[in-house]
Formats: C-alpha cells, structure tokens, sequence
C-alpha cells in the first residue's frame, strides 16, 4: 500500500484506483445477492413454520460457524492471496444459490411443499450453516483488502464510499427481491446465483502486490494475535464492542416477516420495503460522510450515533404505520453508519498490515454476533414478549449500552481523530 497521504478533498484520486473499484463492484454484487437470498430464506421461512423462534435459528446457524471459524480465517488471510480467499467464498455462494433454485423448484411441483418436498426446514437451517463457514473465511480477507489498494490518505474515504456501495446493494438488494419474488423464489435464487458468478469474475482480475509473509510457526498464539491486540488498545476495544452489543440488542432484521405480514399486514413488497429502509439512511450517511469525511469529535459523535439508533428501534417497535416505520429504520441505518465507518476506519488505521486479517477476524466476529447472534436474539425474546415487546426492548437496552460506555471507555469517548493522537 502506498504511504502518501493525499488530498481529503480530491474524491477523483479514489476512483482512479482501479483495483479499488474492482473489488468494490464485485462487493456490489455479492452484498447484493446475499441480501436477496437472505429475504427469499426468510419469507420461505416462515412461511414453512410460522415460528419466530426458527427466524432467529437462521441467524445463530449463521453465527455459530464464524464464532468456530473466524479466529483460523483470519490467519488464512495474513497467509494467503486475500482476492483469491475472496473469490473462492463467492464460488461457494454461487453453488449455494444454485442448491437453493433446484430444492426450491422441487417444493413447488412436489406437493406445495408437503410430504416428498426438497425444501424444508432443516435444509434451510443447513444453507445457513454453510453461508456461516463461507462468510466467515470471506469477512476477514475482504476487510483487510482495502488497505491494500488505497493510499492512506484515502482510507478513511475509501471506507465510507465502500459502505454507500454496500449500503445501495442492500437496498437494492431487497426491493429487487421482493419484485422478483412475485415470479417464484427460484427466479430470486437465480439472479442470486447470477450476481454472485458476475463478482468472481470481477474478482479473479484483481491484481495487486501481494508480499507473502515471512515464515512464521502457526501457533495458538498467532491464530489469537488479533483478539490480542484490541484488547491492549482500550480505544478499539471500546468501539468494536459498542457496536456488538448495541446491534446486538437493537436489531430487529429477523423480525421484519412478522412485522410485515402480521402488524404492517404488506406483503413480500412490504418486507423487501422494510428491509431496505435502513440501508437508504446508511446509504445517505455514507454519501455524506464520503464528501465531509469526519475530522473532530469522531468518539462523542459515535456516542451519539448509537444513542440514536436506540431511540428509533424504541419507535420502530412502537409504529403501526408502514411509512413511519420506514422512516424509523431509515434514520436507524444513518445512525448505524456512522458506527461502521468510525469503527472500520479506526480498526485498519492503526492495525499494520501483517495482522490486518486477524484483526479483521475478531471484527468479523463482533459484526456477525451482532447480526446473526442479534437476529436469534430478537427471536427468542420475541416468542417470549412477542414482536413488539422484543424491539422495546432491544431499543432500550441499546441506550443503556451508549450510556455504559461513555463510563467504560473514556478515552473512547474522548478520542477526537481518526489518527492516532500524537
């Protein structure tokens, strides 16, 4: 990676790294594709069981593979050609996508998915297991590849135009699988596999200088260098876990089918509707902060950010109207974003290279326990306080986080730039 800090203020000197753009549109599609498959997994879901407790399976099925896998991941991608780690794992999704359109099809000319039916819900348990292994070799490497392919002077930039690529597929993503739904969830499947082949070819003409390690023993010690470093760094440690537990508690993704079928009472439209509603304020966020990157107060900004994003899921959990829930979520997303990039651009910036893929391992983690974890979360406690109570709840919760940690953390809290105080 080059060392030159260059202009904040030159947007055109991102786009004219090539390999940048490359990954970031394979990321487009991959980020995109995922999102579809995730909803069509989810409506089927509860469509085969109408269980809030199975909802919330989806996600800790994903969770527990990466919890496993993650740490050993993360060593990989310190080893190994990050850009082929990468697109191997969209091979597999490929494949995936593809299981998904052949079970699909047999459900809907084998009984109407009764007796001798290929879906089911234990092979929906299983692709979340086999998403789980896939992305928890993906994260790691993908995450330390950005670093890689911009200068340091646009990392912090790169970051946040990654996130608004991410953030549009995400809503994109949903809406576009939620209109295609209405053609079966094999046509949704399909565009799936699709997309996810469209990012491995992008991916396999990725080139950068890749310096292999030096040899190194492969130890316990190694595989945990990552855990090991944010822990004596108080200040990462501070924001990788106030996102964890904030997502944690907050999320309400899982729930969205109930919400759209049983209290907004819209269908697969109204759901693809709800699910990307967060990613529009992220992807409004991350706009934003690509033009105005943040330069002071970035720790009582994120502060706030997460206080904030509690306040809306209270509301989420609070609205009966489609239109003010989407704008709940909306403002939750912009929130949300500020998190991510602060965190992310934090995370890379003081990490050096040689152990940017454990680092990025053990953030993998705090990310997928605070999604996936978070979904079976929101399930669990919805099949004890219902939908409703689960959100406040989480809501609520979210807001004691932001308050604890501003005890917890104080150098966190008092951190006023992205660099490193001198």
């Amino acid at each position: 990676m080059a060392t030159e800090v260059l202009s904040p203020h030159s947007f055109a000197q991102l786009l004219a790294q090539r390999a940048f753009i490359r990954l970031w549109c394979a990321r487009l599609c991959g980020v995109c594709a995922g999102q579809m498959l995730m909803l069509a997994v989810g409506w089927q879901m509860y469509e085969l069981t109408g269980s809030a407790w199975d909802l919330g399976l989806v996600g800790l099925y994903q969770f527990l593979p990466a919890l496993v896998l993650t740490l050993v991941a993360g060593h990989v991608a310190d080893r190994l050609h990050r850009g082929r780690i990468v697109a191997v794992c969209l091979v597999a999704q490929t494949c995936v996508a593809a299981l998904l359109v052949a079970a699909t099809a047999g459900w809907s000319v084998g009984a109407g998915g009764h007796a001798g039916s290929w879906l089911s819900r234990e092979l929906l348990l299983l692709v979340s297991v086999l998403l789980g292994t896939i992305r928890a070799f993906q994260m790691p490497a993908q995450q330390a590849l950005t670093p890689l392919l911009v200068p340091l002077g646009l990392l912090a930039r790169a970051t946040a135009f990654s996130s608004a690529g991410m953030q549009a597929a995400i809503i994109g993503g949903p809406a576009l699988g939620g209109l295609i739904f209405l053609l079966g969830p094999s046509a949704v499947y399909g565009v799936c596999a699709l997309l996810f082949a469209v990012a491995v070819l992008l991916l396999l003409g990725l080139r950068y200088e890749h310096q292999p390690p030096r040899p190194e023993p492969t130890t316990l010690r190694s595989v945990l260098a990552g855990a090991a470093f944010i822990a004596r760094h108080k200040t990462l440690l501070g924001a990788a876990t106030l996102d964890l537990f904030a997502v944690l508690l907050g999320g309400a993704v899982a729930l969205l089918p109930i919400f759209a079928r049983d209290i907004l009472q819209v269908g697969p439209w109204g759901l693809g509707l709800l699910r990307a509603a967060p990613a529009v304020g992220a992807l409004s966020m991350s706009v934003a902060l690509t033009r105005w990157p943040l330069e002071r107060g970035v720790g009582r900004v994120l502060m706030l950010a997460v206080a904030f994003y509690g306040l809306c899921m209270v509301g989420f959990g609070w609205s009966t109207s489609l239109w003010l829930s989407l704008l709940l979520l909306a403002l939750s997303g912009a929130a949300d974003m500020v998190s991510v990039v602060v965190r992310q651009t934090l995370l890379q910036m003081e990490t050096p290279d040689h152990m940017r893929g454990r680092v990025s391992a053990v953030n993998s983690i705090f990310i997928g326990a605070s999604n996936q974890l978070g979904e079976f979360e929101s399930g669990a406690t919805a099949a004890w306080l219902g939908p409703v109570g689960s959100v406040l709840l989480g809501g609520v919760g979210t807001l004691c986080i932001a308050a604890a940690w501003c005890k917890l953390f104080p150098s966190l809290l008092r951190r006023d730039r992205m660099t490193s105080p001198a």
